[in-house]
C-alpha cells in the first residue's frame, strides 16, 4: 500500500527573488536571479540536476508556456524539463513533479521552478483566464472577478454563522494588518509599510466587504528549489541540518460545488480534502498543536480567514475568536503569513507555491533573520487556484529532518 513521500525527499537549496513590479526584469532575469541563489545555496554545479518542473500560468510572459523557455534560459544539458500549470497552485505542482521524482527513484537530483511577470500583461489585477471547465459547460463566465468571487465568500461565511457585517469587517482587517506588519520585516517583498487598522477599515472598497488592503499585490517574481534524498543531502552537506519534505497532496474540484445545493459557499472542499490527507501523509495528529507556522492562500483576507477552518486548525465557526486573539500573529501559537504572505510579499501566479515554501525552509533553518521565529519544527504551505464554486488546491508539508 502506499505510503506517501514523509522524509523521502530533502531540499537541498532554494532560492527566490524580491517580488514588485521588476520593470528592470524580464522573465529570464527573474529566473536566473532565483537560480542563482538557489544553486549555490545546494552546492552543487548545475549539471548535476537531472530533471526540471516550471510551473507558469499566463502566456504574456516572454519565456511562453514552453518547457523549452527554461531550458534556454538556464542551458539544460538536454535533461528532461516538464512545464506545468495549475491555476495559483502552480509553484507547489512544479515541486510535486520535483519531489515524486526524487521519491520514486527516478533521478537523485530534481530542480522546480516558478516564474510569473504579471506586471507586463498590462492589466491593473489579474488578467482573465478562461475558465472552460466541467462544471461551468464549457463556457466562460461573463462579469466575474477575483474580487467578486471571494466577497460572495465573505457574505456565505457571515450568513452561515450570523456574523455582523462589522464585525466580519473587523476581523479581515485584523488580518491585513498583521500581514503588513510581517511584511516590513522581509527585504524581499513587494509591499513594505505597516498599515493602521482604522486605514484598513477605512479604504475604498473594491468588492463589499473587501476593501484596497484586503487585496493581495499584483507581482512580478520567481522562486525555486533543488531537491535531492536525504541521503545524499547528507553527504552534500554533512554539517548542515536537512529540512525534508513531509507530505504534498493536492485536490481539484470536480464541480460537485456546482453540481447541488449541498455545498453553501462558505468553505473551500478542496481544502479541507486536501489538509486531511496532508496530515495523514506527515503522521500529523492534532495540527492546531504540532504545526509551527503556516503559509495560505490569502488572495483576500477573507480567504485567509476561512483557510484557518479548512485547515483544520481554527474550529468551525471559531476563526474571528482566534484571530482577535492573536493566535496568528507573528508572537501568537501559529504565525500565519510571516513573511507578509500574499497580500505583501506579492503574489506572481507561477512562483507563489514555491515562495511559500522558500519561507518555510528559511525558518527552519534559522535564516530568516529579523523574522526568525523560536524554534520551528513543521511549516505548512497552501494555495488555491481558480475560484471558492471551482478550484483546486495544493498542501505541503515540511519540517527538520530526524
Amino acid at each position: 500500500m502506499a505510503d506517501g513521500i514523509r522524509d523521502k525527499v530533502a531540499i537541498l537549496g532554494m532560492g527566490c527573488t524580491k517580488f514588485g513590479e521588476r520593470w528592470d526584469m524580464g522573465p529570464e532575469e527573474l529566473i536566473v536571479e532565483a537560480f542563482q541563489e538557489c544553486i549555490q545555496d545546494a552546492g552543487i554545479a548545475p549539471d548535476e540536476i537531472e530533471a526540471a518542473w516550471y510551473g507558469t500560468c499566463y502566456d504574456e510572459q516572454g519565456t511562453g508556456k514552453s518547457a523549452t523557455g527554461l531550458a534556454t534560459v538556464l542551458r539544460f544539458p538536454y535533461i528532461p524539463v516538464t512545464r506545468v500549470e495549475n491555476f495559483c497552485a502552480t509553484g507547489t505542482e512544479a515541486f510535486r513533479g520535483a519531489c515524486y521524482a526524487v521519491a520514486s527513484g527516478a533521478c537523485d537530483i530534481a530542480f522546480a521552478l516558478g516564474v510569473e511577470k504579471l506586471k507586463d500583461t498590462g492589466y491593473g489585477g489579474l488578467p482573465a483566464i478562461d475558465s472552460h471547465a466541467g462544471p461551468l459547460n464549457g463556457q466562460v463566465l461573463p462579469n466575474i472577478s477575483a474580487p467578486g468571487a471571494f466577497a460572495q465568500l465573505a457574505s456565505a461565511y457571515r450568513a452561515k454563522f450570523n456574523i455582523s457585517k462589522e464585525d466580519l469587517k473587523h476581523a479581515i482587517g485584523m488580518i491585513s494588518v498583521k500581514s503588513h506588519a510581517n511584511g516590513v520585516k522581509n527585504p524581499k517583498a513587494h509591499l513594505r509599510k505597516a498599515v493602521p487598522l482604522e486605514k484598513v477599515l477605512g479604504a475604498p472598497l473594491i468588492a463589499d466587504p473587501l476593501g484596497l488592503f484586503d487585496c493581495c499585490g499584483v507581482s512580478d517574481g520567481s522562486a525555486c528549489a533543488i531537491v535531492t534524498t536525504p541521503e545524499i543531502a547528507k553527504k552534500l552537506k554533512s554539517n548542515a541540518d536537512l529540512v525534508s519534505v513531509k507530505a504534498l497532496q493536492i485536490a481539484v474540484s470536480s464541480g460537485r460545488e456546482l453540481g447541488h445545493k449541498s455545498w453553501d459557499g462558505s468553505y473551500f472542499a478542496t481544502t479541507q480534502n486536501a489538509s486531511t490527507r496532508a496530515y495523514a501523509e506527515a503522521g500529523i495528529k492534532d495540527p492546531r498543536e504540532e504545526l509551527s507556522m503556516i503559509e495560505v492562500h490569502d488572495c483576500f483576507s477573507i480567504t485567509e480567514m476561512v483557510t484557518m477552518e479548512d485547515l483544520h486548525i481554527s474550529p468551525e465557526g471559531g476563526v474571528i475568536k482566534d484571530i482577535y486573539d492573536g493566535f496568528y500573529n507573528a508572537d501568537g501559537k501559529i504565525p500565519c503569513q510571516i513573511d507578509g504572505g500574499l497580500k505583501c510579499f506579492g503574489h506572481p501566479i507561477g512562483a507563489s507555491g514555491l515562495r511559500m515554501i522558500y519561507e518555510m525552509y528559511l525558518q527552519l533553518l534559522g535564516r530568516a533573520g529579523e523574522r526568525q521565529l523560536k524554534d520551528p519544527q513543521y511549516g505548512l504551505t497552501h494555495n488555491l487556484g481558480g475560484f471558492p464554486f471551482s478550484n483546486v488546491c495544493a498542501v505541503s508539508i515540511v519540517g527538520r529532518y530526524s
